[in-house]
């Protein structure tokens, strides 16, 4: 499927999911997405991480509207189902969609401006520096004796500096590969948006739509 139709659907439903209370539909979009993730072989590591993590949050959140009384089991239900509906649904598109081509995508297809479009792109790949940039903050800061932890303001401004500092080199690299904002670009790999995308698009928020209005409780 075309990422910006698979980002915009999976937006939109978890929209529709947030303002409906029908925890059926929940259910039939957690198992649709784990047999999607099964399908697309996502890790064992992964698909328990995605599972254990939205877990422990459901259940605490679950837990204390139980003691407080003043929640329906119905609505439980729903509160506990939704939040692996956003994780599963995260979880299926960040693992079957690859960053270079939803950018393209998102500039080809979607008509996102072109310094957006390279400014996710550059965002996603600085995480693996970012996250470098922390553990040699955090070993500089033990061989003086002070530990930072995850909590720490200090951890967050120096990295922050650290990013702004990327930010110019990143400018002025792309402005020497030729990168002119506002000019024509062409595209040496183009992203198709076919009929059956839309078709696959269209079906899915229809079968939303009936089950949330229409079909299940």
């Amino acid at each position: 499927m075309n990422p910006s139709l698979k980002l915009a659907l999976v937006v939109l439903i978890a929209l529709e999911v947030s303002f409906t209370q029908v925890w059926t539909v929940n259910v039939v979009l957690i198992i649709v997405s784990l047999a999607l993730m099964l399908l697309n072989h996502v890790t064992l590591k992964r698909f328990l991480w995605l599972t254990l993590v939205p877990l422990f949050f459901a259940s605490a959140l679950v837990w204390s509207l139980t003691l407080q009384g003043t929640a329906s089991q119905h609505f439980l239900l729903v509160i506990f189902t939704r939040m692996f509906v956003y994780v599963y649904m995260g979880g299926l598109f960040t693992q079957t969609t690859d960053p270079l081509t939803l950018t393209r995508s998102l500039e080809q297809n979607a008509k996102l401006p072109s310094k957006f479009a390279y400014g996710f792109l550059a965002a996603f790949n600085l995480m693996p520096k970012i996250q470098a940039e922390v553990a040699t903050i955090r070993a500089a800061a033990l061989m003086r004796g002070q530990e930072l932890h995850v909590w720490s303001p200090q951890l967050y401004f120096k990295v922050i500096l650290a990013a702004m500092n990327w930010s110019d080199q990143l400018a002025a690299a792309m402005t020497s590969h030729g990168f002119v904002e506002g000019a024509p670009r062409t595209h040496a790999i183009t992203v198709a948006l076919r009929s059956r995308d839309w078709w696959v698009f269209a079906l899915s928020l229809i079968a939303v739509q009936v089950g949330l209005f229409i079909g299940l409780p």
